[in-house]
């Protein structure tokens, strides 16, 4: 399939001191790496699964392919044109093939907008203004399944399923080709959850957009995902076709994420991988292969050399010395 979205090496830092405190304290690196090293594709029509622990990177990396953070290095392409360093004006255009969904479904919508106001602003904020705003609300709304009557409500009159819903509608509004969902589920119930996974779904299937997709709930990524990439201290050290990670993860620290999710099947046997410690900080990374310090099958060379990146069959790559 044809990439929609190429990302290359994509780093980002951050600083922790100011230039004089890090002279004055000796300190000739003040920076952290969010995101280290990320390359990844998302081809058109697919669903990409970003997962990994708070503060993994997944976020960062994120706010990178929308244009709220700058990599400081790779390449980030979205149909074959290079984003990163592009004018304002053109990265105001790019935002135009992009949806956003935030994590806090009703939080993300302005208490002060009725929820016709709310799917209208896309169109005018990109010059579409003259648009028959009201036909294109009732549209929006159909779409997502809410009815019209809800144009004159506020977010606080919705629960968190509808204000998902407005969310999904104005991720939507303007035929984007790709979608950037924050924790789509978050703060939902399970019913509620499942009826926004779905509808998810159905949205991609008519519209034929990409979706890029940020959790930690695996239940979600094995539901809608095609492929999905496990992230670690800011790098991504698994990732491969959806079905063939749930069925043979090959790092230990997807492993470990998988053994820990809940089973549908009762009579599943179920190895579980404990992990040791807490994730280490940002400012002091390990040696080496940087998941050693937690990882119960670590061996000398693990504390001693960066592993290289092993790609196998269906492109499933991954990022360990002794793998699975």
């Amino acid at each position: 399939m044809k990439p929609l979205l190429e990302l290359e090496n994509v780093r980002v830092r951050f600083r922790t001191r100011s230039a004089t405190r890090a002279w004055l304290a000796g300190i000739r690196d003040p920076f952290v790496d969010a995101v280290h090293g990320v390359s990844l594709q998302i081809a058109e029509g697919q669903t990409y699964g970003l997962v990994g622990e708070s503060g993994s990177g997944k976020t960062t990396l994120a706010r990178s392919v929308i244009g709220l953070v700058r990599p400081n290095e790779g390449s980030i392409r979205f149909e074959g044109r290079e984003l990163t360093g592009m004018s304002a004006s053109d990265a105001n255009r790019f935002r135009r093939h992009v949806g956003t969904m935030f994590q806090d479904p009703v939080g993300s919508l302005s208490p002060r907008m009725t929820i016709r106001t709310l799917l209208a602003e896309p169109f005018k904020i990109h010059g579409l203004g003259n648009a028959d705003l009201d036909h294109e609300v009732r549209r929006l709304l159909d779409l997502v399944g809410l009815n019209p009557n809800f144009s004159n409500r506020y977010p606080h009159q919705l629960s968190g399923g509808q204000a998902r819903r407005v969310g999904v509608a104005r991720a939507i509004a303007l035929n984007p080709r790709l979608i950037v969902a924050d924790e789509p589920t978050a703060g939902l119930d399970v019913s509620v959850q499942g009826e926004i996974l779905n509808l998810l779904g159905k949205l991609q299937e008519e519209l034929g957009v990409s979706i890029l997709v940020i959790t930690h709930n695996l239940n979600v990524v094995r539901h809608i995902t095609d492929r999905m990439g496990i992230m670690y201290l800011g790098r991504l050290v698994e990732q491969g076709p959806t079905r063939e990670i749930f069925r043979q993860p090959r790092h230990p620290y997807t492993l470990a994420l998988l053994s820990a999710n809940p089973e549908p099947d009762p009579d599943a046997r179920i190895n579980r991988v404990e992990l040791h410690g807490e994730v280490p900080s940002l400012i002091n990374r390990p040696s080496g292969c940087e998941f050693h310090p937690r990882c119960p099958f670590a061996r000398k060379p693990c504390a001693d050399e960066f592993p290289v990146t092993r790609t196998g069959g269906d492109h499933h790559s991954f990022c360990c010395h002794y793998p699975r």
